[in-house]
């Protein structure tokens, strides 16, 4: 019989957060890399049917990741993340923002801060992510966006993409 995986999507109205706690069937070194280098985020971080393509990343404190999520169609919707800390192995946290090619922030679109977490759960990985938004508005904003089955979507494909690189 399968182990479930851990998947937890949980709204604080109260506090603008939103907490996605997610179990991963691998050692937290390749989950940690797949979360912080270019070439194995373009592999899965986007849902189905988008694919993702970075345009530039340094994983640094003070450094970006600036990309995109592609359509099938090929429209491209575009995201700069900037690192604010790192911890390797164990967490870092960022502030996300929609932009432009250029990498120009969207300021009529809500920017949130990322703290993502890294722990051991038996011969798991389970991460913790806790995206603080501004305002109640700015969280309802990305809840309508669908923001919980993108994430699920997004997270499947990094099952997949460790499955693979697991053999």
């Amino acid at each position: 019989m399968k182990h479930q995986l851990q998947f937890d999507f949980l709204a604080d109205k109260e506090k603008n957060t939103l907490t996605i706690r997610r179990e991963f069937s691998a050692n937290r070194k390749m989950v940690w890399d797949c979360y912080t280098k270019s070439e194995l985020l373009d592999r899965w971080f986007a849902p189905k049917p988008l694919t993702t393509k970075t345009k530039s990343m340094e994983f640094r404190e003070g450094g970006h990741w600036h990309y995109a999520m592609i359509e099938p169609n090929g429209t491209e919707y575009w995201s700069m993340v900037e690192y604010l800390t790192i911890n390797p192995i164990d967490s870092y946290t960022s502030l996300d923002a929609f932009c432009n090619e250029k990498g120009e922030i969207n300021n009529n679109l809500p920017r949130a801060e990322w703290e993502v977490s890294f722990s051991d759960k038996n011969e798991n990985t389970l991460v913790e992510t806790i995206v603080t938004y501004k305002s109640l508005s700015d969280l309802e904003t990305i809840i309508q966006m669908g923001m919980e089955q993108g994430m699920i979507a997004t997270l499947e494909k990094l099952d997949e993409l460790l499955l693979i690189l697991n053999q």
